[in-house]
């Protein structure tokens, strides 16, 4: 169900479930992606961590660029797992039962 692409260049990478874009990476340079959040814990987010940001060329909103440095991987996987189920909350009732139940 998660495809990874690279629908803007070649080396901008790009992961989604069920088409619908949920983290975005630049290959040539990996110590960053961009992840959609919720925006009470985008502001909260960036209050806390210097390396939480508002994403590049997204809405600020509701995206965040993600600087590993510094991070813990806990943390890191969270937000992934975050931004994960905020676009799979979007999807079709039957799409996410399915999704649910694998």
């Amino acid at each position: 169900m998660v495809t990874v692409g690279f629908p803007f260049d070649e080396k901008t990478i790009v992961w989604k479930i069920e088409g619908k874009i949920f983290c975005i990476g630049d290959i040539t340079h990996f110590d960053s992606i961009a992840l959609k959040c919720n925006p009470e814990k985008s502001q909260l987010l960036r209050q806390e961590h210097p390396q939480i940001s508002g994403a590049y060329h997204m809405n600020k909103t509701h995206w965040n660029t993600i600087i590993f440095d510094g991070l813990s991987q806990n943390l890191l996987e969270s937000l992934i797992n975050h931004s994960f189920e905020l676009v799979v909350r979007k999807l079709p009732k039957k799409t996410r039962e399915i999704i649910n139940n694998l």
